[in-house]
């Protein structure tokens, strides 16, 4: 006989199938798109008397096959190892049990029988001329539920993909077979509102070509992708696969190249998303499914170099407490489920962890607080938390301490909301007494001025506008320079910058000065080296400007090119020109200048330089 024939001679109905169920017997169903769903609809709806006291094991619920009400009647009960999505209200309830577990963990489990399977209910894909079936849009833990299974039911749906990667098993591996009379659990796209859109762009601004980065769902995802288009040689080894992702690598962004394992390969173990999607993973060389214990294995991720854990949030502290997202729709929702991603960047060269959130929920309500006190499903590893961003800017935390994250925090909370926060603060003493605050400036910090540059030797550097909570990297960055750099500067032989000074320096009123830092190193890492500034001269349209270049980086562009970024930004706030005091034997600075894009007119006068430049007068 050949395949064919054996298999489809094994074709039964979902009622014979339920009578082989006994009553207390433990029955494993695939998870997601790839749940069985003709098998669980006949399950549910059925009123067979040996269908009593069952226990179903599914690694996480996404389906809508089982529902919380069908959970609360006393015929089975689920168990879980994911707390989202459907199962999180009826864990609540207590009529869903939760197995905690780190994912990648799952499958010794199952394979060490501390889970009892007695049945498998598995969806794959009709089997090829070699008799092999695909398990399709999920892997999880069905091969090993398999084989702890006494009875293994597959339910043979033409309508997932076959997908490659470690998803094949034979046929012959199954006792009875199912058609499947039900399309899979599709899931719509995110729709995307101005506030995600801003958020993501700014997460988008401090990823770099080259990253390998992690997918969950929802519309931070949704929107972050149009901003990822543009970048190079990304990778992907994400927990799900979504349609953003497959977006990103239909753009051409996505090579996989730089990773240490599955190279060339966007890697993954569930799909959740459109027919479009399944369409376009059936049989796509690009893409690859591997089961929870190499997908979700820290040390696995860790061998890609610069990955980045990007997870959606709730509410964040000024310290670096996260409260993560819950219920339906939310797939890293909580603590155990993504720390195998964020424990993956940690040992990951470069890598990095990134929790994203709106600064207001939809009460237009604060996200950005004091304390998380009263808030479940908290994220309380502060220490593991590397970058917040919101759609006011991006908040470094790692390294710095619990007041320099307060300040940095405060700065992405909404402007409206900061007042308050930093009166919170400095009651609770987290922050100086007399830290400045210029509430009128909270709304004109522009973002909007960020960029990035390729200098000689392929040094790469970002730069933006000027925060409070940089005094300590500006510190850092004065101590570092020559008497003769800040004599060239400030005119006077300083020898120290304590606070007082420095707080006064980076409050800025952006009515009338300007400040753009550069910075060099991996986002959350990264230190400035460079500083540029104009002040808007009181009694005409005219603003002083000054610059100041760490040592080790001059030479190589850094000054003309925030000359030409003060430049831009001052015309376009109708400054008519700059004006400079530069001494005789600063020759670099002098070199700045002539190099510009403007001529100026210029006198000496006790060894300075009085230098007057014409917006006007360009060369």
């Amino acid at each position: 006989m050949n395949n064919k024939v054996t298999w489809e001679d094994r074709v039964v109905s979902p009622k014979k199938i339920l009578e082989k169920i006994e009553p207390g017997m433990s029955i494993f169903l695939s998870t997601g798109m790839a749940e069985p769903r003709t098998l669980v609809k006949s399950l549910v709806e059925s009123d067979a008397s040996n269908l009593q006291d069952l226990e179903l094991i599914q690694l996480a619920s996404f389906g809508d096959a089982l529902s919380v009400k069908e959970l609360r009647s006393n015929k089975y009960r689920l168990k879980t190892f994911f707390s989202g999505w459907t199962a999180s209200d009826a864990i609540s309830e207590g009529r869903v049990d939760l197995i905690p577990s780190r994912f990648y963990q799952a499958t010794k489990l199952f394979e060490s029988k501390r889970i009892n399977i007695d049945v498998a209910f598995v969806q794959i894909t009709p089997p090829n001329d070699s008799g092999y079936c695909s398990f399709g849009p999920a892997i999880d833990v069905a091969r090993q539920a398999m084989e702890l299974a006494s009875i293994i039911v597959g339910e043979i749906n033409p309508n997932i993909p076959l997908i490659y990667g470690d998803t094949f098993v034979p046929i012959s591996d199954f006792h009875m077979l199912v058609r499947s009379t039900e399309n899979p659990y599709y899931f719509k796209r995110w729709e995307i509102n101005d506030v995600y859109d801003k958020v993501a762009a700014n997460v988008a601004s401090i990823i770099d070509d080259g990253c390998c980065i992690g997918y969950y769902m929802g519309p931070l995802f949704e929107a972050l992708t149009k901003y990822l288009v543009h970048k190079r040689n990304l990778g992907i080894h994400s927990p799900s696969f979504t349609d953003p992702i497959m977006d990103l690598i239909k753009s051409g962004a996505v090579t996989n190249r730089n990773k240490e394992i599955f190279r060339g390969k966007s890697i993954a173990s569930y799909a959740l998303g459109t027919p479009e999607l399944m369409k376009w993973l059936d049989r796509n060389p690009l893409v690859e499914f591997q089961a929870v214990d190499k997908v979700f294995n820290p040390l696995q991720i860790g061998k890609n170099p610069r990955f980045v854990a990007i997870i959606p949030g709730r509410k964040a502290d000024i310290s670096g407490r996260v409260v993560l997202q819950s219920g339906k729709g939310n797939l890293a929702t909580g603590p155990t489920e993504v720390v195998d991603f964020l424990n993956g960047a940690e040992l990951s060269q470069g890598g990095y962890v990134i929790f994203a959130l709106p600064s207001r929920n939809l009460k237009e309500e604060s996200n950005i607080r004091l304390t998380l006190e009263g808030f479940e499903n908290q994220f309380i590893l502060r220490e593991s938390v590397d970058i917040v961003v919101t759609e006011y800017g991006v908040a470094s935390l790692k390294g710095r301490t619990l007041r320099e994250r307060a300040q940095a925090m405060i700065e992405i909370a909404h402007p409206d909301d900061r007042p308050s926060l930093i009166d919170e603060a400095k009651k609770a003493k987290i922050i100086y007494q007399d830290q400045i605050f210029l509430r009128e400036s909270t709304h004109l910090y522009p973002s909007e001025i960020a960029t990035k540059h390729v200098f000689k030797n392929d040094i790469s550097l970002r730069f933006r506008a000027i925060k409070p909570s940089d005094e300590e990297e500006m510190r850092r960055l004065f101590y570092r320079f020559s008497d003769e750099a800040v004599y060239y500067r400030y005119f006077t032989p300083i020898k120290a910058m304590p606070h007082s000074k420095m707080q006064a320096y980076v409050n800025i009123d952006y009515n009338r000065v300007m400040s753009v830092v550069a910075l060099r190193g991996e986002p959350g890492q990264a230190k400035i080296i460079a500083e540029a500034r104009y002040v808007k001269d009181y009694q005409r349209n005219y603003a002083d400007v000054a610059f100041i270049v760490d040592e080790e980086y001059q030479g190589i562009g850094v000054a003309s090119f925030m000359y030409q970024m003060l430049t831009k930004l001052a015309k376009e706030r109708g400054i008519q020109g700059f004006t400079a005091d530069v001494l005789a034997s600063n020759k670099g600075m002098m070199k700045v200048f002539e190099k510009g894009a403007y001529t100026f007119n210029a006198k000496i006068e006790h060894g300075v330089y009085e230098i007057v430049i014409p917006f006007e007068n360009g060369h």
